[in-house]
């Protein structure tokens, strides 16, 4: 199947890379006033409200929800119930450098998961595409001193960043090669507000039952309630949430996992950029050079070849 990347759709797949770079900042900041896997459960309870009175129908028709739960319960597991929580987990023992390294290596996973799954080949141009824009990212966490990278030890919030990776390879792909069920006629008529609310109420799901299972057995801290908590949640269940992933959904949906996937590797970038704002501190010349091999990886990924 041919994709092509348009100006717009590029602009839509770049905006969820700078909402999650923001998410990923908050996240850390939100360490030590609220558990990793409640901080998740609260982020969905709070997008389901707010995601309520543009969705509502679709649960009001529950036979079209019943009759396809087996796909949307693999499908809030992946994307909704799991990717976020491990990140938030893997701030509590990771390092910033490593985790968004191992979060830059998406574009593989996509194309590890579209050929083993999918049966969907990697092509040559796909796989200089993902040296590029790795390339780029490795030169932005390094601070332009790719030596340094030599010296990155694996933890256990690297190992939890690398199977969110891999969930959301899988959760991008069912996005668009959903069974029959989801396909043409057979699809029911949900807007993407409807069918968000629905990932979250099965994704949500199971965000509540790994945070009952964190108080259950991990007994932690408890919530410290305060205006950066709030400021926290609200940012994470509208930005981060509703609006990242009703853009991603859309923007994958025009051009493929395997495009979009590339797009994943801005959110490094953004995080530098974000961080150096936050500390008053201006970009340097390897933000420059790095945007532009991750724009180049982007570009090779998505110009179809030329027919002879």
């Amino acid at each position: 199947m041919t994709h092509r990347l348009t100006a717009r759709v590029a602009l839509v797949l770049t905006l969820p890379p700078l909402l999650w770079a923001g998410n990923a900042v908050v996240g850390r900041a939100l360490v030590g006033s609220v558990p990793p896997l409640t901080l998740n459960a609260m982020r969905w309870a709070l997008a389901f409200f707010l995601l309520l009175p543009l969705g509502w129908r679709a649960l009001s028709r529950p036979q079209e929800i019943l009759s396809r739960w087996k796909y949307l319960v693999v499908l809030g597991l992946l994307g909704v119930g799991s990717y976020n929580a491990l990140q938030y987990m893997a701030v509590h023992t990771s390092t910033p450098i490593n985790i968004t390294l191992i979060t830059a290596s998406m574009p593989l996973w996509m194309l590890g998961v579209g050929l083993l799954f999918f049966r969907e080949p990697a092509r040559r141009r796909q796989l200089y595409g993902a040296a590029l824009s790795l390339a780029g990212v490795a030169l932005v966490l390094s601070h332009g001193h790719p030596s340094t990278l030599l010296e990155l030890r694996l933890v256990q919030g690297d190992l939890l960043i690398l199977l969110a990776a891999a969930l959301w390879a899988g959760y991008s792909w069912l996005l668009v090669r959903p069974p029959a069920s989801m396909q043409g006629e057979n699809r029911p008529a949900w807007n993407w507000a409807e069918f968000l609310l629905i990932q979250v109420v099965f994704g949500g799901a199971w965000a509540w039952l790994f945070a009952g299972a964190e108080h259950l057995f991990l007994q932690p801290e408890p919530i410290v309630w305060s205006a950066k908590l709030w400021f926290g949640w609200f940012y994470v269940a509208l930005g981060a949430s509703i609006v990242a992933y009703w853009l991603w959904g859309v923007g994958v949906a025009a051009v493929g996992p395997s495009i979009g996937a590339f797009f994943i590797n801005l959110t490094p970038l953004f995080a530098a950029l974000l961080s150096a704002a936050l500390l008053s501190e201006p970009p340097r010349w390897f933000h420059v050079v790095a945007f532009a091999l991750i724009a180049a990886g982007i570009v090779v990924t998505s110009v179809a070849p030329k027919k002879v």
